[in-house]
């Protein structure tokens, strides 16, 4: 199936720039072109572009501890945005809508790992990112029954944690690679570096750009409602990731945890689903991806 107009949300986000390099022609909605917490304002920016595919990548997101202290808001605002794309696509009539969540929403412990897609209802999400876990478990269920319900194409994509060149590298909002890498750039030989937990989290990290051939794959491929799982092989412990790092950039810095936020200790995602759709696909390795990342930042920086 092909588009001939494709509108993404988010689109001027961490995802949305990088996935414009490679589809330069589809419309990027940023939160300047429409409040997409306000139904009437998106009905309207709907039936003025009037796209025929909509990629939905807008999000309130956050690392562990900016999700951990503004849980209501992570709640309420990814829940009211979700809810309005949803309906409000129906009633413009757009029929395919394909939208992003998290493994975050899977639940704490799983029965097996890695987590298939059927386990995503099987337990509550873990507590450090609870809220925002239900409100992407709630853009599923959605997204699931608008699809049975008045026969369009409505559903789900769900990554492991996301890294890159072009992410938000911010020490108070950052996921673990982006605020490693400002951490380590800033950093002089004989510092000490501090992050959180104990380091002992298994963590799966997807390459941006991976993901964006993936989400390209999907809007024309993805017919089933299950909330398919992209995600690479390798899920290592974050003292692992870290001093993998530490190897790449090559500083004398110690590294220390804190003990706080320790977060999900595992949350792992099955990518042989996703691999039987696309008939395989070679993931861009931790360590090459990191060292794109690095030098980007430098370069920018």
């Amino acid at each position: 199936m092909s588009f001939n107009k494709v509108l993404v949300t988010g689109g001027t986000g961490f995802v949305g720039r990088r996935l414009k390099k490679i589809k330069p022609d589809w419309i990027y909605m940023s939160s300047d072109d429409c409040d997409l917490t306000d139904a009437r304002k998106l009905r309207k920016y709907l039936d003025d572009i009037k796209p025929d595919a909509v990629i939905h990548l807008a999000a309130r997101a956050g690392g562990i501890k900016d999700s951990s202290e503004n849980q209501s808001e992570f709640y309420y605002l990814n829940s009211i945005i979700n809810i309005n794309i949803i309906h409000e696509c129906y009633k413009a009539g757009i029929k395919r809508l394909l939208s992003c969540l998290s493994t975050c929403c899977f639940p704490d412990v799983s029965d097996s790992y890695p987590m298939r897609e059927e386990g995503l209802l099987k337990g509550e999400p873990t507590l450090t990112n609870y809220c925002y876990g239900y409100a992407k478990r709630n853009l599923f269920v959605q997204s699931k029954w608008y699809s049975k319900d008045y026969g369009v194409i409505y559903n789900t994509f769900t990554p492991s944690n996301l890294y890159g060149p072009e992410n938000h590298f911010n020490l108070n909002k950052g996921h673990l690679i982006s605020s490693m890498v400002k951490k380590f750039y800033e950093a002089k030989d004989g510092d000490t570096l501090t992050f959180w937990g104990t380091g002992n989290p298994l963590r799966q990290h997807l390459y941006v750009d991976d993901l964006v051939k993936i989400i390209v794959f999907l809007l024309d491929n993805h017919r089933t409602d299950l909330p398919i799982i992209v995600a690479p092989n390798e899920n290592l412990s974050i003292t692992e990731i870290i001093y993998k790092f530490k190897n790449i950039v090559n500083k004398d810095v110690k590294i220390k945890f804190n003990n706080k936020l320790e977060g999900q200790y595992r949350k792992d995602g099955s990518n042989s689903r996703l691999l039987d759709m696309m008939g395989g696909y070679e993931f861009t390795s931790l360590e090459d991806g990191l060292k794109l990342t690095y030098e980007w930042y430098e370069q920018n920086h």
